[in-house]
């Protein structure tokens, strides 16, 4: 009986912590997304009318820009229809129908596995907004186009390099690329895209992932046989070590073919990754990791931003999909990472950063290519991140 009334005594305290947590999220959300249409206006009127945002050069104040078939040429139309559903604002969507207009014919690109970021994190987010039946036909024919990577003697997308390749090249990126499929299969009735979508899922699985539910970057494969060549990690700290950025989107893509298929395994695979990321004894206090979780730390060890916002949006999904303490502790991860993104450490100062978001994110160390820079994918879900937590936690 007493602990019934301490109980009692008690609920009024945490209900009231949790409408103040509540509000202050709520409060984060409508500050992040404000701030964003102010930045990405900025952006657009530095970004030539023929090019799309890359990244930004802080010591020359450069913006840099890349030509539509670059792989993360859809993010920036993609945040703009994001901005634009929480803001209403009709100078956003002008900018983002403006850049789709320059975008549409990348879906008869062929070159990669890209066509998930290129086309459907633009057309498929303007099509979910607008329903207009000319965005539906751009992501359906770049489905067809992207079909045109699979590899039957793998039995999975390849991801770079010629298709005449005697070596087919699959990364772990590729997860992500998955969902224009089994969008374009529910939407169309077609099955043979989900079914693209679920032998490269399987093939992943399979041979992807470490004993610790850590990821290859990459696996290379004989394209005649289908056997495995070799496993690397291209784009981390060794072959072996754990990429961060690849994490997330490992976690981000099984999640993502679970919400489509409901396949257990899928949902277990997502679960074993979660696990390994959120285990690291030395990730960093504020949720942001180490560009990669098996690089040497040190005070100078860079963070990855882009893995960050990735991981906050993969685990609010998986936090829809399991229940009670395992859920919560997914959502209050990714609630540490958003508010950690907001702050002055990792947001930038209005009016600079190019216009950017984010800052720290970090490419491809081993190549040398945008280190510690802001970058257009790493905006994108955040924002995406934002929205889910509106829709899914504040009710």
């Amino acid at each position: 009986m007493k602990k019934l009334i301490v109980l009692l005594l008690l609920f009024p305290t945490l209900a009231s912590v949790a409408q103040k947590s509540a509000k202050a999220m709520r409060r984060l959300i409508d500050t992040d997304m404000q701030f964003a249409a102010r930045q990405y206006k900025f952006m657009a009127a530095l970004t030539p009318a023929d090019s799309m945002p890359r990244s930004f050069n802080e010591k020359s104040n450069r913006l840099i820009t890349s030509a539509t078939d670059w792989w993360t040429s859809g993010f920036f139309p993609g945040s703009l229809w994001l901005i634009y559903e929480y803001t209403s604002d009709s100078a956003i969507k002008k900018e983002a129908e403006k850049r789709l207009a320059i975008q549409e014919k990348e879906k008869y690109y062929s070159g990669n596995h890209d066509l998930g970021f290129m086309i459907f994190c633009s057309f498929g987010n303007a099509y979910r907004l607008t329903h207009n039946p000319a965005y539906k036909e751009v992501v359906a024919t770049a489905a067809e186009t992207l079909l045109k990577r699979y590899r039957p003697t793998i039995n999975a997308i390849q991801s770079w390099g010629p298709l005449t390749d005697k070596k087919s090249q699959v990364i772990i990126d590729n997860m992500m690329n998955l969902e224009l499929l089994n969008w374009v299969s529910d939407e169309w009735r077609e099955p043979k895209f989900k079914v693209v979508a679920i032998d490269h899922a399987n093939t992943t699985m399979k041979n992807h992932f470490r004993a610790d539910n850590s990821s290859y970057h990459v696996v290379d494969y004989d394209a005649t046989t289908g056997d495995v060549i070799k496993k690397r990690t291209a784009q981390g700290y060794s072959d072996e070590s754990a990429w961060a950025r690849g994490q997330s989107w490992g976690l981000y893509g099984y999640t993502m073919m679970y919400r489509f298929t409901k396949e257990p395994s899928y949902l277990e695979q997502a679960k074993k990754i979660a696990t390994f990321i959120l285990s690291k004894t030395d990730m960093p206090a504020d949720g942001i990791p180490y560009w990669d979780y098996d690089a040497p730390k040190t005070s100078t060890t860079l963070r990855d931003v882009s893995a960050g916002s990735i991981l906050a949006s993969a685990l609010l999904e998986l936090a829809q999909y399991v229940d009670g303490k395992e859920g919560e502790g997914y959502v209050a991860t990714a609630r540490k990472i958003l508010v950690s993104l907001s702050s002055p450490a990792y947001r930038a100062e209005e009016g600079g950063n190019g216009g950017f978001i984010l800052k720290h994110s970090v490419g491809s160390l081993p190549g040398n290519s945008e280190v510690d820079v802001p970058l257009t994918y790493a905006d994108y879900y955040f924002l995406e991140a934002l929205l889910r937590y509106k829709k899914w936690y504040l009710k």
